[in-house]
């Protein structure tokens, strides 16, 4: 069990990062699928894009990072996404996210019908369900998961792209929720409840809801991770940023890893603050592996 490659989908939106440096394929749930998949389960996105040439490069750079581009829905209608992307001397991006795009149009069919009631856990965020399509997509994807499975709220509050009724009931979904310290407060407040420390907001959304782990990064100074019986900080790692986009990605995929094995909350941590730390010292979201080797890749950040 332990050992088992776990069925994991990064549900939501797949589009081109526009970098200064060039534009590289991104989105949460393929950043997630991919650095999931490095550290040992089946990282699978689940998508849809445009049948245009971005789209075309898209199939192929998933293909490029080991990814199966099976349940990427193809859309005549709708161009592939793409945000543009600006970053700060610090390393930290400022986002435009272009609209309509082919994944405001997520459709439910029975093939991702079937992935859902094969996955061991999903991880979704609020930026998809900016339309309401996609958004009721996203919830039947969510319905149809087997009981035990494992749904990721990884909150993403971009621009304007939100609101206090898909945070809402994205929580009633959740049995883990990852957000970072400045979205914590936005959240409190959009679900009425009263902003303390991090650990006591935290413990909060545990009892309001059917959450069991409630994960809050703090950029360079690493994260809190709390459940019902136990709590962990972790200060994180030092490293010479190159970039922080898909940071947070790579600490979900970690935490998600180490949760459905059952991993202590100090090791799920540490190991997440150590992905997280290695993809913010590479340039964009999918890095390669050092001599294709992620232990010894990781073991170099200390």
């Amino acid at each position: 069990m332990l050992n088992r490659r776990h069925i994991v989908v990064g549900l939501g939106e797949l589009l081109w990062d526009l970098l200064p440096a060039g534009q590289q394929l991104g989105g949460a749930p393929a950043n997630f699928a991919y650095i999931i998949s490095l550290l040992g389960d089946e990282g699978i996105p689940a998508s849809r894009l445009g049948r245009d040439s971005l789209g075309a490069s898209a199939i192929r750079r998933l293909g490029e990072l080991g990814l199966s581009a099976e349940f990427i829905q193809k859309d005549a209608d709708h161009p592939t996404g793409t945000v543009k992307v600006e970053v700060d001397r610090s390393g930290q991006p400022c986002f435009e996210i272009s609209e309509p795009v082919a994944w405001d149009f997520l459709a439910w069919t029975p093939q991702w019908q079937s992935l859902a009631q094969q996955a061991d856990a999903v991880c979704f965020g609020s930026l998809a369900q900016r339309s309401e399509q996609s958004r009721t997509t996203i919830r039947r994807f969510l319905v149809a998961l087997r009981e035990k499975a494992v749904r990721v709220f990884d909150v993403n509050l971009r621009q304007n792209f939100y609101t206090t009724q898909v945070l809402a009931q994205s929580m009633k979904f959740a049995t883990v929720v990852k957000l970072n310290h400045e979205e914590l407060p936005k959240i409190m407040r959009s679900l009425e409840l009263e902003n303390r420390s991090e650990e006591d907001s935290a413990r909060q959304l545990l009892s309001s809801h059917e959450v069991k782990l409630v994960c809050v990064t703090r950029g360079n100074s690493g994260s809190l991770l709390v459940s019902a019986d136990e709590h962990s900080e972790h200060p994180g790692f030092k490293v010479k940023v190159a970039d922080t986009v898909g940071a947070g990605d790579a600490f979900t995929a970690a935490v998600v890893h180490g949760y459905l094995r059952g991993t202590p909350l100090a090791q799920i941590n540490e190991t997440a603050n150590r992905v997280g730390a290695w993809v913010a010292s590479q340039s964009g979201a999918t890095p390669a592996p050092k001599a294709r080797s992620l232990a010894k890749t990781l073991a170099e950040i200390s």
